[in-house]
């Protein structure tokens, strides 16, 4: 057995997905789930939910009127190629030929889980950079990703109406804050046949919501709004007042240059409705096309379309994996939602 035997791209996946059995989704997974085509170009048609127009009759024996597609538009864009290396060190490669020598199955299991642990960072972080493209297209609807001399840019055409601000911050204990969600639902009710139910945003801005208040004084009538507001009444009641849940995320990325971000930004409260927003699209990589059947590496697929590929370097010796991956969200209910700034 050598290290080659050791560190493959199986073994490496194998240890994914087991790791993954007891890690929650991503918000974004949940609204925008995973499936893959082929070759790199992603074409969706926005607009095409939402109110139905009616079938039109017609006489007997004569051709069908084609349909044209009214208000329809249609997207398309070359998915973008995400790829990084890691390798086994000259220091962990001597761990691991002295652990060879010992033969110990636990020692070996015990060292490998390290070097797995090591390895399956590329796995996260395209897992991390799939979110933080469907993040920014729920709150900003674009992506915009600048690095390793790439600069990737896609606008999907959310409606410049359904990019708002509110009159007075939410911070403010008097603001008028369900109102303006009335209202954002109804403008979305009114233009596209379908009402949103749903919200993201920040632990900051849920604590001012909190705060206002005209909604305590509503919840507590008899006491006059003389009474602590919790997260368990907040959502009974914005669920009776308007039909809404709201999901709190704080989770957190590291973006290319080092930056920790959220990636829900400060100040943002997103409404959708329910149902997938879109899909996150994977394309085929080079490693699964082409490797897969050869003998020149390693390549096992996860997460859908993540291409986990180990190759042997021969000076100095060592293992490289590479990770790859051609992704790119497509975003059908792109009208239908509403990005509010409300600080």
């Amino acid at each position: 057995m050598t290290i080659f035997d050791l560190v493959s791209a199986q073994e490496i996946a194998s240890y994914w997905l087991e790791l993954m059995t007891d890690v929650p989704p991503y918000f974004g997974e949940t609204l925008f789930p995973d499936d893959q085509k082929l070759g790199l170009d992603l074409k969706w048609i926005k607009g095409s939910t939402g109110t139905v127009q009616v079938l039109k009759p017609s006489a007997f024996d004569v051709s069908a009127i084609p349909r044209p597609r009214i208000g329809f538009s249609t997207l398309q864009y070359e998915m973008p190629f995400f790829k990084e290396s890691k390798y086994i060190d000259e220091t962990l490669r001597q761990e691991l030929h002295k652990v060879l020598e010992n033969g110990s199955p636990a020692i070996i299991d015990a060292i490998m889980r390290r070097v797995f642990a090591d390895e399956v960072e590329l796995i996260r972080a395209a897992r991390a950079q799939r979110e933080r493209m469907r993040m920014a297209l729920l709150t900003t609807g674009t992506i915009d990703i600048e690095a390793n001399g790439q600069l990737l840019s896609y606008d999907y055409g959310v409606p410049a109406a359904n990019k708002v601000s509110v009159a007075t911050p939410w911070s403010d204990p008097d603001s008028d804050l369900v109102n303006e969600i009335r209202e954002w639902q109804d403008q979305i009710d009114d233009e596209r046949g379908v009402r949103p139910t749903r919200a993201v945003t920040t632990r900051a801005v849920w604590q001012a919501m909190m705060r206002n208040r005209n909604i305590i004084r509503s919840v507590f009538v008899l006491s006059n709004g003389e009474a602590n507001m919790n997260d368990v009444r907040m959502r009974n009641y914005l669920m009776e007042e308007l039909g809404i849940s709201v999901h709190i995320n704080m989770d957190r990325f590291v973006d290319e240059r080092g930056a920790s971000n959220r990636f829900i930004p400060d100040n943002t409260f997103v409404l959708f409705p329910e149902g997938n927003l879109g899909t996150t699209w994977f394309g085929t990589t080079p490693e699964q096309s082409d490797l897969m059947s050869s003998n020149v590496a390693n390549v096992a697929m996860v997460d859908t379309g993540v291409a986990v590929t180990t190759m042997e370097k021969v000076d100095p010796v060592q293992v490289e994996t590479k990770v790859t991956m051609i992704c790119l969200p497509s975003f059908e209910a792109s009208d239908e939602i509403i990005i509010a700034d409300v600080g």
